[in-house]
């Protein structure tokens, strides 16, 4: 179906919903990479005016990657809450978008609205606001989750503490762990990428996370992030496995170029819940997705990616994460050219993962060629805990050594901490206190409370010294 509109005697046509939505998209380099976007600003601007006018329900009606080729299609579609859509069924995307800036659109509603959302009107919808309405309608969303502590909370903000190391050396990675843990960080979980792939490795390196967690009483996850398959094989061996993590893309094609489909994920979720190591929660899935991945993998049925993007939290949705993120500036200036393009899609992607009712953080990052700036980062990383993002990256110095990225750093999420008055999670402020980390008021201590001393003797133990 065609849709069109005029503007001063020039009627724009569009070539169905794919067209519409990948036009009325904020300039990105991705999309023109992909050849897929508005080819002039008039273009862009009668694109969003005739898709303000669309009603939300024919995103019900028209799928952007055909039902019958795609799995990722038929879970979107086959799970949809028609009872909850009911309450903004006859609305066009432009009322949506009015309604989520209203008043009416309190956290409750929206909670209870957000399985009645596809990630196709999450989308649409976002390319009818400002950046301005992103992060007021993703600060009404609320999404908590818990394993041995709980993310998302009301005025609060958690840290996946990411110890990276470019050779997987335990000494290494154990004082990027204790560094972040002194500077308060690591409420969202400890999570290290790892240099190899090699299963003999990451089992080390889970042994060495369970260890960590356990001497030191930290009411926190681990995750290695490594390929799900591998996970599954470690958790028959018997390791250690608090988080189940994989890359996932929001087509099928692209989740097969990462060696996963639908079946896969349900097996390690299923595998992962069995160890039933969680305290507090039972949430366990760590995803990652990022503008560009389907595109990168020619897998995106020109589909613009920001779209892809929000279909991945489809997929994400349907296992019940602890936590999502969005790796916004990883895969380079090809997806995401600037600081600028970089800020817009983390505000589209928090927005519409909270909007679906995922517990969605951003890795607030650029890569070395791409024209932005860790200026262009602090903007934001402050408009997302502006917006309540659940949680961002601590990364040493926020560059990391092996993935050779920038990211966020302790340190700046104590910026944000004092900027917004935003606590970590309630558990891991708690052991803070106990520990002599921090002071009855959660602020970090300053003498560094008990851990140099355990630090010392921990590192010792490895061979070296602080």
């Amino acid at each position: 179906m065609a849709y069109r509109h005029t503007i001063d005697a020039t009627t724009y046509v569009f070539e169905g919903l794919r067209d519409l939505l990948a036009k009325a998209t904020p300039p990105r380099s991705g999309d023109r990479l992909a050849g897929i976007a508005a080819g002039t600003s008039e273009q862009m601007i009668a694109a969003r005016m005739a898709l303000a006018d669309l009603p939300l329900s024919r995103l019900l009606d028209e799928a952007v990657v055909p039902y019958e080729e795609d799995e990722v299609t038929r879970l979107i579609l086959d799970s949809h809450d028609k009872a909850a859509f009911a309450p903004v069924a006859a609305m066009t995307v432009g009322e949506f978008r009015n309604y989520l800036l209203s008043d009416a659109a309190t956290t409750e509603a929206l909670t209870k609205l957000s399985h009645g959302i596809t990630p196709e009107m999450a989308a649409a919808v976002s390319k009818l606001m400002r950046n301005q309405d992103l992060i007021l309608a993703a600060k009404k969303c609320r999404v908590t989750t818990a394993f041995r502590d709980t993310i998302g909370l009301a005025g609060r903000m958690s840290v996946r503490l990411q110890p990276n190391h470019p050779f997987d050396d335990a000494r290494g990675i154990t004082a990027s762990i204790l560094d972040g843990l002194l500077l308060g960080s690591g409420d969202a979980c400890i999570g290290i990428n790892p240099a190899s792939d090699d299963p003999t490795t990451i089992g080390t390196l889970l042994r060495l996370l369970d260890e960590l967690i356990a001497r030191l009483s930290i009411p926190t996850q681990a995750c290695v992030l490594t390929h799900v398959t591998t996970t599954l094989g470690l958790i028959d061996q018997g390791l250690p496995v608090d988080l189940v993590f994989q890359s996932i893309a929001g087509t099928e094609a692209a989740n097969r170029s990462f060696g996963v489909d639908l079946k896969l994920l349900r097996e390690a979720h299923e595998a992962g819940r069995a160890l039933r190591r969680g305290t507090v929660g039972e949430n366990l899935m760590y995803f990652e997705t990022g503008q560009g991945s389907a595109l990168s993998a020619n897998a995106h049925h020109g589909v613009d990616q920001q779209t892809c993007e929000a279909r991945a939290y489809g997929v994400a949705r349907a296992f019940d994460p602890l936590l999502v993120n969005s790796v916004v500036g990883f895969i380079g200036p090809e997806y995401l050219y600037d600081g600028k393009e970089i800020i817009r899609a983390g505000l589209e992607d928090h927005f519409c993962g909270k909007l679906l009712g995922l517990p969605l953080g951003v890795d607030v990052c650029y890569t070395n060629h791409a024209e932005a700036d860790q200026d262009d980062m602090d903007n934001l990383l402050t408009l997302l805990a502006a917006a309540g993002v659940n949680f961002i990256m601590g990364v040493p110095g926020a560059d990391d050594v092996m993935l050779n990225y920038q990211s966020t750093s302790f340190h700046d999420a104590l910026y944000v901490r004092d900027l917004f008055n935003l606590k970590r999670a309630p558990e891991f402020d708690d052991w803070l206190v106990r520990t002599g980390l921090a002071d009855p008021a959660f602020r970090l201590a300053r003498d560094g409370g008990q851990l140099p001393d355990f630090a010392s003797r921990l590192i010792a133990k490895e061979g070296t010294t602080i």
